[in-house]
C-alpha cells in the first residue's frame, strides 16, 4: 500500500485504527525495557550515574531530527503532488518535533552542567539544535497567523522545506567546527564506542520514542481529519 492510496481519509482512518493500538502497545513495552534496563547499568567510570541521562537525551534528540525530516518530506509531498493528507501529517507533527526536541535541549543540560561545568554553550552541535526548536515554533506560528488553510499549508510548507537545510548542520556540525559535543558513538566505522550493557538500553529507549511519536502522531492525524469534518459540517449547516 503506497501513500496516495492512504489520500483518502475515510481509508486512511480505517488503517491507522488497525496499527495504532499495536504501535502505542510496542512503544510502551519497548520504553518500560529500556527504563528497567537503563536503571540498572552499573555507573560509567567516567560520567558515573550520569551517563543513565543518555537514555532520555540521545532517543529524543534523534526524535526530533526524525520528526522534522518526516514533516519536511510530508511538506513537500502536500506541495507538490497535492496529496490530500500531506499538509495534515506535517502540521501533525510539528508540535511533537517541538516537545521532542526542548526534551533533548533540557536533558542535554542536565548532562553538560556535571560533565562540562555549564549548563550551555554555543557550539555548533547545541547552536543548530536550538535553531531546530526555533523551526519549529516559527512552522506552529506561522500555520496559526494564516487563516486560509491552503495558504497557510503552502507557506508551512516552505518553511519547512527550507529549514529542513538544518538537519545536516545538525549532524556534522561536530566534524565541521570545534566542539565539547562528542562525535559519532554509534554508527561509525570500527563499530560502536558504546559498551554493550549501556547500548541496549539506549537502543530500546531509542525504539520506543521513534515507537511513541508515530502511535502520538497517527492521533493527531486522526484527531485533525475529525476536526476538519466537524469544521466542515458546521459551515455546510450555517449555509
Amino acid at each position: 500500500m503506497s501513500i496516495f492510496e492512504l489520500a483518502n481519509p475515510k481509508r486512511f482512518m480505517q488503517v491507522s485504527a488497525v496499527f495504532l493500538p499495536w504501535i502505542a502497545a510496542a512503544a510502551a513495552v519497548t520504553l518500560a525495557a529500556g527504563l528497567v534496563l537503563g536503571f540498572a547499568v552499573p555507573p560509567d567510570y567516567q560520567q558515573g550515574t550520569t551517563v543513565r541521562i543518555m537514555f532520555l537525551h540521545v532517543p529524543a534528540a534523534w526524535t526530533a531530527m526524525m520528526a522534522y525530516g518526516l514533516m519536511a518530506v510530508a511538506s513537500a509531498i502536500g506541495l507538490i503532488n497535492r496529496h490530500p493528507l500531506a499538509d495534515v501529517a506535517a502540521k501533525a507533527a510539528a508540535p511533537l518535533g517541538a516537545v521532542f526536541t526542548a526534551l533533548g535541549l533540557v536533558t542535554g543540560s542536565l548532562w553538560g552542567k556535571p560533565m562540562w561545568g555549564a549548563w550551555w554553550v554555543w557550539d555548533g552541535r547545541l547552536t543548530s539544535f536550538l535553531l531546530l526548536l526555533f523551526l519549529y515554533l516559527g512552522y506552529i506560528a506561522l500555520g496559526g497567523a494564516i487563516e486560509d488553510e491552503n495558504r497557510s499549508a503552502r507557506a508551512c510548507a516552505i518553511l519547512a522545506i527550507v529549514g529542513a537545510v538544518n538537519l545536516p548542520i545538525i549532524e556534522f556540525s561536530v566534524d565541521w567546527w570545534t566542539t565539547l559535543h562528542q562525535g559519532e558513538s554509534i554508527l561509525r566505522k570500527g563499530g560502536p564506542l558504546i559498551a554493550p550493557v549501556f547500548l541496549w538500553p539506549l537502543f530500546l529507549m531509542a525504539l520506543g520514542y521513534t515507537l511513541l511519536f508515530f502511535a502520538l502522531w497517527l492521533v493527531r492525524i486522526r484527531t485533525e481529519i475529525v476536526n476538519r469534518r466537524a469544521r466542515t459540517l458546521t459551515m455546510a449547516r450555517a449555509t
